[in-house]
């Protein structure tokens, strides 16, 4: 009796084309082509109607089939680290996809068609040449979204719509102001935003009780909204390489912080509310040039604090 194969993996395999028997296995739930040469897919990948999850991470496409996208119980499909221009229309037929991966590709642009795949709950598209996301993009199973390493100068309107997103990372762009409108993003427990132009971050972000880490490394803030002293599940806050010329007294609210990084910026006072971080375990402030250093930081690191001035 023939056995019927759920499962096949062909990583690392040195294939330049797909062995067109492979496609015989119409049983196949999952295939892994990972790290070869492919340069294409052959539309016998059709016969294959049972596919749940495909990955063919670091190959040579260029182009898909649009076969590809009749796989109807598809749920993963990851395309990163290949030479993708362009996501087919079609991508929208996929609609049982949970997960999608196509960084690391030359993507200049996304069809609208990706508003369709309302199971998608994870979604990478670091890496690419992209500048901005479909405006009418809603996703509401979305729970993380990277856009970083991309060309972004504006910061798409459209992620304050994934009402269910817990992780963004928007890292290694050209962002220059986040809206208010991340007001919306009740869930979010991380936000990754090094490496921008920010200047200002809107008052609401006060409003996301739920965040926990959030990353701000070598922006050019210059003050903060007194409204992150509502932020009391935070937990970690790099504020490195900015352009900090004093910090609000309400960061002494922050109940929950534990690392406290003010490294490299411009800072000439601590606003004495930092004393009351009884849970804090590291707080840098090195390469401030001409901060006063106060004589309760004495106190922090007697509570178990590690202090870098």
């Amino acid at each position: 009796m023939k056995i019927k194969l759920k499962s096949m993996n062909l990583t690392a395999k040195q294939l330049s084309a797909i062995p067109e028997e492979i496609f015989a296995e119409t049983d196949l739930e999952e295939i892994w082509f990972d790290d070869n040469q492919l340069d294409a897919l052959p539309e016998d990948i059709v016969n294959c109607a049972q596919l749940k999850r495909i990955s063919l991470y670091k190959n040579r496409l260029e182009i898909l089939p649009v076969v590809l996208f009749s796989l109807k119980q598809l749920e993963r499909l990851n395309l990163s680290a290949n030479h993708l221009t362009v996501v087919e229309n079609d991508i929208g037929n996929l609609s049982n996809l949970q997960v999608l991966d196509v960084q690391h590709n030359k993507l200049t642009h996304l069809p609208d068609s990706l508003a369709k795949l309302s199971n998608l709950s994870f979604l990478y598209l670091a890496g690419n040449c992209l500048t901005l996301l479909p405006a009418m993009l809603h996703l509401p199973q979305l729970r993380y979204l990277n856009i970083s390493q991309n060309q972004f100068s504006i910061f798409p309107e459209c992620i304050t719509n994934f009402q269910h997103l817990i992780e963004l990372r928007a890292y290694d762009n050209a962002l220059s102001s986040v809206p208010p409108a991340i007001a919306q993003l009740k869930k979010l427990k991380e936000c990754h935003l090094m490496n921008n132009q920010i200047a200002e971050l809107p008052a609401t972000i006060g409003h996301l009780r739920e965040l926990r880490i959030l990353r701000l490394m070598n922006n050019r803030l210059q003050l903060l909204p007194e409204n992150m002293g509502l932020l009391h599940n935070l937990s970690e806050l790099d504020l490195r390489a900015n352009q900090l010329i004093a910090l609000p007294e309400t960061l002494g609210q922050l109940s929950s912080l534990r690392r406290l990084d003010l490294r490299d910026n411009q800072l000439t006072h601590l606003p004495t509310s930092l004393r009351r971080l009884n849970r804090l375990e590291k707080l840098d402030l090195r390469l401030n040039k001409n901060l006063l250093i106060p004589e309760w930081l004495t106190e922090l690191e007697q509570s178990g604090c590690t202090v870098f001035s």
